[in-house]
């Protein structure tokens, strides 16, 4: 059973889905987790999850135009 994206019910990506729409490794993720410099997640118990205006919100704010 699946439930569909609306603006009330924003879908939740595991951490393997989030990486690989970040175009990274779980691995680098769960470092960004643990040093607080990355995109905001949602725990629940063990589970963590990333919610995709949060993901999208992380890589708006990383843009640069120069090095």
């Amino acid at each position: 059973m699946t439930f569909p994206q609306t603006p009330d019910r924003p879908r939740l990506l595991r951490p393997d889905d989030a990486a690989r729409y970040l175009s990274r490794s779980a691995a680098a993720l769960a470092q960004l987790r643990y040093r607080g410099t990355g995109p905001k997640y949602v725990k629940t118990g063990r589970l963590v999850r990333y919610r995709l205006a949060d993901l999208e919100a992380w890589a708006t704010a990383g843009e640069r135009t120069t090095t």
